[in-house]
């Protein structure tokens, strides 16, 4: 406005020095800035401010800062290292805290380092050629040998077993299959519990290994202890939207359930670490009028981290529980789960489970990784009490 009526009086031949430092005074500017206004609206038209490009920091720079801890001055020692142009030190901090309050999570620095230091071991591993079934470890893979009538068709990505072993269709996975199923049909929401390592996890990847035409499903890993803001951004990273993280929450939830406008199923593992509030943010997705989502909330403890928010609890469709192997069920599940328990008999293979693994889907997997290494490592190795008493001890710690 203040340039505009100088202009005004320029055309009229009427403005004098006075106008300019009366109008510096009124603006808390120098009387230059304002001749400096009066050019540039001269030979450009412009009477606004010149618009400044937005400083952004890559993903790899947020990588970066992570790993230092947000230590910024550090960052700022990275980008002058590889060289190009580098903004200030106090730039830096001024988009960083911007970001920062915009709901942009850092990671912390421990977990950013050990997933590097587990993908750098992956990687390795790959190089070396040992994370294939001739190196008798754990392999995730997704065209495992000639299935039985009673394992899947395939196993799921993500489910790390031992080689030579197979997904088993036992009667808990056939349940969480019928659960997830009626949720999908409503559009509902389900809750798979039980302890550590009943096969939870993957049951639910059975389930959802062939989902119906027009149905996607994307898996929600959930952060150790989250915030609403990082389980935001777990969400968004997880539906693999395009572009980067938005700064404000309003326009990474607008993102979010734009994405989820399509039949999907949302499945959040671990979800025992949710808080209230997060697992608020997870009802806000699923009661938007534009979504339509199946929630499956998964983990140990997850029925009772529900509890903490009855108004979604009681909006959960099926409880779904994943209990031990029951004790008939032992023999026929671990002779197809892998083919070195098919020469042990029936009475031992009870006798395992009442001693070490104790209907537990994960200790079997283990003992058998154990097992295959001792018979590959020991000269005349068989698979008798003695042997499988001393494997115990690797399995389980002492009580």
């Amino acid at each position: 406005m203040l340039v505009a009526r100088l202009l005004e009086l320029d055309a009229a031949g009427a403005l004098t020095t006075a106008h300019v430092r009366a109008g510096a005074q009124v603006s808390g500017v120098n009387a230059r800035t304002v001749w400096r206004w009066l050019e540039a609206a001269r030979a450009e038209g412009r009477m606004e401010r010149r618009p400044r490009a937005r400083l952004e920091l890559s993903d790899q720079a947020w990588k970066v800062l992570a790993q230092a801890g947000g230590n910024v001055a550090a960052l700022h020692r990275h980008l002058k290292a590889t060289g190009g142009e580098v903004p200030s030190l106090a730039s830096l901090h001024r988009v960083v805290r911007r970001d920062l309050q915009a709901g942009r999570v850092l990671p912390d620095r421990t977990v950013v380092r050990r997933e590097r230091d587990e993908q750098q071991t992956r990687q390795a591993l790959a190089d070396l050629a040992l994370a294939g079934p001739q190196g008798g470890g754990a392999v995730k893979t997704s065209a495992p040998p000639r299935l039985g009538p009673e394992t899947t068709s395939g196993l799921p990505v993500g489910v790390a077993l031992p080689a030579g072993a197979q997904l088993v269709r036992t009667s808990s996975v056939r349940a969480v299959a019928e659960a997830v199923g009626q949720a999908m049909a409503t559009e509902g929401a389900v809750c798979v519990f039980g302890d550590s390592g009943r096969g939870k996890t993957a049951a639910v990847r059975m389930a959802l290994g062939e989902v119906p035409p027009g149905w996607k499903v994307t898996w929600v890993p959930v952060p150790v202890r989250p915030s609403v803001a990082g389980m935001r951004r777990a969400v968004f990273d997880a539906l693999a939207l395009p572009g980067r993280f938005p700064h404000t929450s309003a326009l990474a939830d607008a993102a979010v359930a734009e994405a989820l406008g399509e039949a999907r199923v949302l499945v959040v593992d671990e979800a025992q670490r949710l808080s209230a509030p997060c697992l608020e943010y997870l009802q806000s997705l699923w009661d938007h009028p534009g979504t339509r989502i199946t929630l499956v909330l998964v983990g140990a403890g997850s029925e009772r981290a529900l509890s903490r928010l009855p108004q979604l609890a009681s909006r959960i469709g099926a409880w779904q529980e994943v209990p031990r192997l029951d004790a008939a069920e032992v023999a026929p599940a671990v002779t197809g789960f892998h083919p070195l328990w098919r020469t042990v008999p029936s009475p031992d293979l009870t006798w395992i489970d009442q001693s070490c693994a104790h209907g537990t889907f994960r200790t079997w997997a283990a003992l058998t990784a154990h097992l295959q290494n001792a018979l590959l490592t020991t000269a005349d190795a068989s698979v008798d009490r003695a042997l499988l008493r001393r494997l115990f001890k690797r399995v389980a710690p002492p009580l």
